[in-house]
């Protein structure tokens, strides 16, 4: 197992694998039973890659909001007096960058070890915000093995007019980080015959037994939209053979 390590200025950045958060982002408590709410973590896929990363939590006491006005960005949120002994610490820590992008000052150093890298992206709570009022960090790759420092990450304002606010609370995930292999070593290449034929065998097979598979996990939100466990049944199954 990998081990990354961290060194930070502010204890309050301390990063942490990413968590669901229930009630909270990814949705209430509710069981996967007829009438029930649909939730984000109901779905098995969403919650493996939720929870794949790190994420960085919102190290300031007071909220900040991100929003246009005159065609230019404005933070709305109270810093306090710079920090004693603050050395080039920039103060505020946010700046605008370019006329749709801003930036925050993040100086959280992530140590990976070598051919690794880490990539920035949206909190996974993005993808499940109502209000669209949770921050865009721009994906951005950094070969932390000799790179010493991530000073500053990059959010984005969408869409390019008034009206539209980010909304930084404290101790809220503000980012999601991903600890990558550095070069993406793959290729892309058709399948022959008999291997496409082996792979429609086995989607036809599961859709056959998909009735038994799912027989105990089937359930219809209250909005009428069925659900079942068949994927649910299938990983469990594959990680108890890699643990045999």
């Amino acid at each position: 197992m990998q081990q990354v390590k961290y060194r930070l200025v502010n204890p309050r950045l301390a990063p942490r694998r990413t968590k669901l958060e229930m009630p909270g982002w990814a949705g209430q408590p509710e069981p996967r039973a007829d009438g029930s709410q649909e939730f984000a973590w109901h779905c098995a896929p969403f919650t493996e890659g939720a929870q794949y990363g790190i994420e960085v939590l919102y190290p300031h006491d007071n909220e900040l909001h991100v929003s246009r006005k005159s065609g230019k960005l404005v933070f709305d949120g109270d810093f306090g007096p710079r920090p004693h002994n603050s050395g080039d610490l920039m103060w505020p820590p946010f700046r605008s960058f370019g006329q749709d992008y801003y930036t925050y000052q993040l100086l959280l150093d992530l140590k990976v070890e070598k051919d690794w890298a880490v990539r920035t992206e949206p909190h996974p709570r993005f993808y499940t915000d109502p209000t669209d009022t949770v921050p865009i960090a721009v994906p951005a790759l950094l070969r932390t093995e000799w790179w010493p420092m991530i000073s500053f990450v990059v959010f984005k304002i969408i869409p390019p007019v008034e009206g539209h606010t980010h909304i930084f609370r404290p101790d809220e995930p503000m980012l999601q980080i991903l600890v990558l292999p550095v070069i993406a070593d793959f290729t892309l290449a058709a399948m022959d015959g008999e291997e496409a034929a082996e792979r429609e065998m086995r989607g036809r097979r599961i859709h056959g037994n998909r009735p038994s598979l799912a027989a105990d996990t089937t359930w219809t939100s209250r909005t009428d939209t069925v659900f079942d466990g068949t994927y649910r049944h299938l990983l469990r199954a594959a990680k108890a053979r890699e643990r045999e």
